[in-house]
């Protein structure tokens, strides 16, 4: 038996990403993100079909979401927050991250979330029993493209 198996170097690194917001025509190296997870989740509907026990299923959308925890070190999103108190308009921004292991045979993968918007946010905090002050950034986005995607690794076709 000849079975090929994925080499351990060719996992990525969790901490060899990069991270850009694009908000008000500013692009900033968010370098303070600790951890960060964008995820699409698909809509669907069962389908009756004549003639089958089992129901189908027919994704009818789609709804895309993210989830970071930051460093508390940067008032840009609750900057965004108070112009949207005071002006009504509620920006909508950019998130680019990119992963790149140079060990890796896989390479680099870029996804640029479109049209992001956060569900709110912390305004102020303090912990005096603590170590270092973070901060949960969640939102949503509408579009989403991957200027670059991974290698396929020897051995997957």
């Amino acid at each position: 038996m000849n079975n090929v198996t994925m080499k351990g170097k060719d996992t990525i690194s969790a901490k060899l990403a990069e991270c850009f917001i694009t908000i008000g025509g500013n692009r900033y190296n968010f370098m303070q993100m600790i951890d960060f997870e964008g995820r699409i989740d698909k809509s669907k509907t069962t389908v009756p079909i004549l003639g089958r026990i089992m129901e189908g299923n027919k994704t009818v959308g789609l709804a895309g979401s993210f989830s970071a925890t930051a460093h508390y070190n940067q008032s840009i999103f609750r900057q965004a927050l108070l112009d949207y108190k005071n002006t009504g308009i509620d920006p909508y921004f950019e998130i680019q991250i990119t992963n790149n292991d140079p060990s890796s045979d896989a390479g680099r993968q870029t996804i640029v979330f479109l049209d992001c918007n956060t569900d709110g946010g912390v305004l102020a905090k303090f912990d005096a029993d603590g170590e270092y002050l973070d901060e949960e950034i969640e939102g949503t986005f509408e579009d989403f493209k991957m200027p670059e995607s991974f290698s396929l690794l020897n051995g997957m076709v």
